[in-house]
């Protein structure tokens, strides 16, 4: 099947799978006196090819006397049952048989390749008889910690120890007296399993004492439950004795405060620190109770989150312990009030009055709209405090919605002399006695006047103007002006000319429609009675001669039912229409037989 030359005797073959297992006879050369000896004998394992070989192992096999044998002197047998093959020398016989998973573990240990003897552990668990995974994994730990690879170390213990509370709190101890508990805290069972609470303790005690960062981080990621919440509270309080203002431990201790249920302490830190998480807190554990007297703390935090949260909640706290409690901070009371206004101009109605003052004194662009919009703010005070101020716009304002336009229009043409804003003025409340005034007050400043000229065209007549205008009074762009009105005039004409034609169209569309409509035939039936006898309006008997008056209105009569009518005209009306002022209803058919 295969032929192959060797470079060796060979004492004996037996088969191996598909390989060959071969004891070879060797003979080398001293390098002390250079002559031709007997070397140990070896055993080779090797892969038949069609014309070579190729060698996939190789031992030297120590046996007593192997100098002096010869390759006669040994033999190979082998049990086929057992894959056991026996090497029988003069003096000596050895066993060699495969090695199994258990001797390439001890191998790889022997080497320190903990790893990968853990892997080929973990392939072949149902077979190694040797070794334990559990006991490999512990010696892997071991030999990072020497070579202190703390870290990896650490990591490791999650998968090798498992769940085992017994051997996490022998390493953490372990790693307590080489003084690196905090590299094995990031690693330690936070559920299933759970150790004792002394082991989260003693960690987190070791980065109070160090690393006020690393101790807040393991707060805010173990569950509460994990140690005595008590005991790391009064640590932390201690600490705070040494250094009352570090914001690393307030935020902690308002943390374990929470943990602990005590949001009322939790949430006086928290205000402190003036910390983002407030809100929340509140919201989540429904503390509104404990924030009535700190609502200035609150809104002076975040005005914009606090006061949607107080609007959001007032059936919690009402609107008028919110305003009581702002009392000395007006500012923050504006802030609160002028929202619950956007939201609901009529539920804090009771305060506008005193919005008025705040309004003007904080936020002035928000005045005028405010005084707009609120049906419920004293008009007489208003103005008492626009005029005190001297807000011209909106004393302007407060004085034509209590009916003083002149006095209005006076102050826009004397303080604003904005003739623009008093034309507009006088066009929302498009009244005569108010462009007399406008046009009495302009006709010596010839600013206004070419003002007026520009935009009175189509609410006065501009003729009442130019009559008023002093010869040889010089008015800026009069010429503009001139040509404007007598445009706008133009247009003026046009548009009446053309609003004509579309009625005249209409009138005559629709009078084309109405008559078509009275041309038409109505239906008369047995259905139908006359409404002066009230009995049907077409005879039961069809041979008998009727004569039936049927109005535009639909009502029919009876020719010899309706009265005599006492006027020449020809054109009859219905009696029932021409009495309910409905109109005439004049006739439109006459039917006789």
């Amino acid at each position: 099947v295969f032929q192959f030359n060797t470079e060796f005797y060979i004492s004996g073959l037996a088969p191996l799978c598909d390989q060959l297992v071969i004891l070879s006879y060797v003979k080398e050369i001293s390098e002390n006196t250079e002559v031709e000896c007997c070397a140990r004998p070896r055993l080779d394992i090797v892969q038949p090819l069609p014309e070579s070989c190729e060698e996939i192992s190789s031992d030297a096999l120590t046996v007593r006397g192997f100098q002096e044998n010869e390759c006669r002197d040994y033999h190979l047998e082998y049990s086929e049952g057992e894959s056991l093959f026996y090497i029988i020398s003069p003096r000596d016989v050895v066993v060699a048989k495969e090695r199994d998973q258990d001797d390439h573990i001890d191998w790889l240990l022997e080497k320190k390749k903990y790893e990968e003897a853990l892997m080929a552990a973990e392939i072949s668990q149902k077979t190694i008889k040797k070794h334990k995974i559990l006991d490999i994994g512990l010696a892997y730990i071991n030999h990072l910690v020497e070579k202190g690879e703390y870290d990896l170390a650490a990591r490791k213990c999650q998968k090798i120890l498992g769940k085992n509370t017994e051997l996490w709190e022998f390493e953490v101890y372990k790693f307590k007296e080489i003084g690196q508990l905090k590299a094995i805290s990031r690693y330690l069972p936070r559920r299933d399993p759970v150790l004792k609470p002394l082991i989260y303790e003693m960690v987190l005690h070791e980065f109070l004492e160090s690393d006020y960062e690393g101790f807040a981080t393991l707060i805010k990621e173990w569950p509460g439950d994990l140690y005595n919440n008590t005991i790391i509270v009064q640590a932390v309080v201690d600490h705070l004795k040494k250094d009352p203002q570090n914001r690393t431990l307030l935020r902690t201790l308002a943390e374990l405060y929470t943990y602990d249920q005590r949001y009322g302490r939790a949430l006086e830190i928290y205000l402190t620190l003036r910390h983002k998480d407030v809100f929340q807190l509140i919201h989540k554990h429904n503390l509104f109770t404990s924030i009535r007297d700190k609502i200035v703390l609150l809104v002076d935090f975040d005005s914009e989150k606090a006061v949607d949260m107080l609007l959001d909640n007032e059936d919690k706290i009402s609107i008028d312990r919110v305003v009581e409690e702002l009392e000395d901070r007006p500012e923050l009371q504006h802030v609160y009030l002028h929202k619950l206004f956007k939201r609901d101009h009529h539920k804090g109605q009771r305060y506008h009055e005193k919005q008025i003052s705040l309004y003007a004194e904080y936020d002035r662009p928000n005045l005028l709209p405010f005084l707009r919009d609120s049906t419920h703010c004293p008009l007489e005070k208003a103005l008492e405090i626009c005029q005190q101020r001297n807000f011209v716009e909106e004393t302007v304002y407060l004085l034509s919605r209590m009916g003083n336009s002149r006095s209005a229009l006076k102050m826009i043409m004397e303080e604003l002399q904005d003739v623009d804003k008093a034309i507009e003025f006088a066009k929302e409340q498009d009244d005569g006695e108010l462009w007399e005034d406008l046009i009495l007050y302009s006709i010596d400043k010839p600013p206004f006047i070419t003002g007026l000229l520009n935009n009175i065209g189509t609410h006065v007549d501009p003729i009442l103007l130019i009559h008023r205008i002093k010869e040889g009074m010089e008015i800026p762009n009069l010429r503009d002006s001139l040509v404007k009105i007598l445009q706008d005039y133009n247009l003026q004409i046009l548009l009446r000319e053309g609003c004509k034609k579309i009625l005249v169209a209409d009138s005559l569309s629709l009078l084309k429609k109405m008559h078509r409509t009275q041309m038409k035939g109505v239906l008369v039936d047995e259905e139908n009675i006359c409404e002066s006898c009230l009995s049907p309006i077409l005879p039961s008997d069809a041979s008998k001669s009727f004569n039936v008056v049927v109005f535009h209105c639909r009502h029919m009569f009876h020719k010899e039912c309706l009265p005599v009518s006492n006027t020449v005209s020809p054109v009859q009306f219905c009696n029932i229409c021409s009495a309910k002022h409905r109109g005439p209803g004049s006739t439109i058919l006459e039917m006789k037989k």
